[in-house]
């Protein structure tokens, strides 16, 4: 397929009204939802915004190409603009870019479609190409120059050897990989390319791409290789590299750096890689995951038990005998569902996943283990948490100290030798830990059930606060993971709060595009409408694209609005099992669920009306 059948002349801009990265986007995304390319242009734009968030599209020589693979897209496209005055698009170069183009890819986008979107990719880092886009006067203009950019690009594919190694001159191997796997992918891997015959050096790139893994290194190749060069934000397959020197960096490297690279790779200044457990993927330019990511690994696995479960159980009260007072025999099938089954796995699967990311596949079993120890003695989240930091660790020591056997032995070491003492060892810390942390919890349990109004209340503001501080980020998720482990200790107060500042944030940035229209484009009135189905829904993250447009207005309001709301919530006496559901589940899942509801308007309202007095007026359309 060729890139001039994904962009059409409709889906060309040649001058951008824009002037900030994110109007770039909101234009971007008008014109192919104008020219039918897009289910939901909304969901687009957050999927845009979401890929801009790991690191910017902006990839410097005056070129962004902000791109995303979602289910909103109908149908792959590409849409092109150009700003002969520039626009600051946080470019990886730090200057302004003039050049953009947005790719739309579907989740059904096949083979012929991805291939067309990474020639795209390619062809931008011709200076020549760039500069004939920035002179084109007309339409037809552009698709001519893309046309021929493309051509060349493919004559010069087929006409390309098979990389031999020369033992004359160094041989490197690289991998390149960004989260969507469409456009930094193949420029990184085109760029070391590149570079690499420049330097008279050979080299051969595996891209791991939305069409898979392509070009894929050999066990020859790697043992051959001077030095390997991970250039990756997403999972790669790391062990194949154990006892070489490699060079782990950020994908946006390979596209700005690639000389710099080559360079140390050719110099032997690359730390040789050592095989463990937590080196098992590559992901942010190879930096180790910190506790944090190997808790919120534990906590993002263990939601889905958490939020079907605790669904089911609040759906469970529907069905009680209005005579009698006792759950029906429906309600107990539901309640038995959510509660003895799907809540049974919480502790064993935050622990078994924490023990995951830190010690990959090996470490799993011994955490899930050490977590169901954990559960049953009553040792709570907290129980959970240290059985899986400490299955993991075990796992990862466990490893290395077995590093003496041959490498024809790595099978058994992984299916027996692994499991069996991670289990044992983890097994035998926790005999001993479970009933002290059981202790602790119990006592936490019962400091807060004995709280008082006022020190309710300060826990309402604090948890309602998080919530509100990056809407879906760390410290959300932070506030989020609390209230889940009160749930499982019985308390459900704090979930309730934390529930209700979760939904302030887009329902007050949806009454303030409703009752504040002109301080509001017609772009942000829109999004402010689907907010309140957002914000019912306890999606926080409604709220990101305007945050993300004004956060010096936006975030303080949504953090007063929060805490109100959060702070109500306690006082009013509001509390629920139900981890999720929002509006959903307030009538029959929430007691004093009239109180709740005024909790979260009046948090709402406060956050509707601080935005109405300090944004802006703006020019409507």
């Amino acid at each position: 397929m060729k890139i001039t059948e994904l962009l059409k002349q409709q889906t060309i801009i040649l001058d951008l009204q824009a002037t900030s990265k994110q109007a770039v986007i909101e234009e971007l995304a008008t014109k192919l939802d104008n020219a039918g390319n897009l289910n939901d242009r909304r969901e687009f734009i957050d999927a845009i915004q979401a890929r801009e968030e790991q690191s910017s599209t902006g990839i410097g020589e005056s070129v962004a190409i902000p791109h995303a693979k979602t289910k909103a897209v109908k149908e792959p496209a590409i849409v092109f603009g150009r700003s002969k005055e520039g626009i600051d698009y946080e470019a990886l170069d730090g200057q302004p870019s003039h050049l953009f183009f947005m790719i739309a890819a579907s989740e059904g986008a096949n083979e012929t479609h991805l291939q067309a979107l990474s020639r795209l990719s390619t062809i931008l880092m011709d200076e020549d190409f760039r500069q004939t886009l920035l002179d084109a006067t007309s339409e037809e203009e552009i698709l001519r120059a893309v046309d021929a950019a493309e051509k060349a690009k493919l004559d010069a594919t087929e006409s390309e050897e098979e990389v031999v190694a020369s033992d004359s001159r160094p041989y490197f191997l690289a991998v390149t990989g960004c989260p969507t796997g469409i456009a930094h992918t193949y420029m990184a891997a085109d760029r070391l390319k590149d570079t690499a015959k420049q330097m008279g050096y050979d080299i051969k790139v595996e891209t791991n791409g939305s069409d898979g893994v392509r070009n894929r290194l050999t066990a020859e190749e790697i043992e051959r290789a001077d030095a390997i060069i991970v250039a990756a934000d997403t999972k790669v397959e790391m062990e194949r590299f154990a006892g070489k020197k490699l060079l782990n960096v950020p994908v946006t490297a390979g596209v700005r750096k690639p000389e710099e690279l080559l360079k140390k790779a050719a110099a032997g200044d690359a730390p040789v890689y050592k095989s463990s457990g937590e080196a098992s993927s590559s992901g942010g330019g190879g930096e180790r995951k910190g506790v944090y990511k190997h808790l919120m690994s534990g906590v993002s696995n263990m939601l889905p038990f958490v939020v079907g479960g605790g669904i089911l159980i609040a759906l469970s009260f529907l069905f009680e005998d209005p005579v009698e007072g006792e759950i029906t025999w429906f309600g107990e099938i539901l309640s038995t569902i959510g509660g003895a089954n799907a809540f049974f796995f919480l502790i064993p699967v935050l622990a078994g996943f924490i023990a995951y990311s830190i010690a990959d596949r090996p470490g799993f079993a011994a955490g899930m283990v050490g977590g169901l120890m954990a559960s049953t003695a009553e040792a709570g989240f907290l129980g959970g948490i240290i059985a899986g930091f400490l299955a993991g660790y075990l796992v990862v020591g466990v490893r290395r100290a077995f590093n003496f056997l041959p490498k024809q032995l790595d099978g058994i070491k992984t299916i027996l030798i692994l499991p069996l003492f991670g289990i044992f060892l983890t097994g035998f810390i926790m005999y001993f830990l479970v009933e002290p942390l059981a202790g602790i919890q119990a006592g936490l349990v019962s400091w807060l059930s004995g709280l008082g109004t006022g020190n309710i209340v300060l826990l309402g503001v604090v948890v309602g606060s998080m919530m509100a501080v990056d809407m879906g980020g760390p410290v959300n998720k932070a506030a989020y993971a609390f209230g889940i482990a009160m749930i499982e200790a019985g308390n459900y107060a704090p979930m309730a709060a934390i529930m209700a500042a979760g939904m302030t944030p887009p329902l007050g940035i949806a009454l303030a595009t409703t009752f504040f229209k002109n301080k509001f484009t017609k772009d942000e009135r829109s999004s402010g409408t689907t907010n309140y189905v957002l914000g019912a829904s306890f999606i926080t993250e409604g709220a990101i694209p305007f945050a993300a447009a004004d956060p010096g207005r936006v975030i303080p309001s949504a953090i007063v609005g929060s805490a109100i709301a959060g702070g109500l919530s306690m006082l009013f006496g509001a509390s629920t099992p139900a981890p999720h559901g929002g509006a959903f589940v307030i009538y029959f899942a929430v007691e004093n669920w009239p109180l709740y509801v005024a909790a979260i308007l009046i948090g709402s309202a406060v956050t509707a009306v601080m935005l109405g007095f300090w944004k802006k007026p703006v020019p409507q359309a």
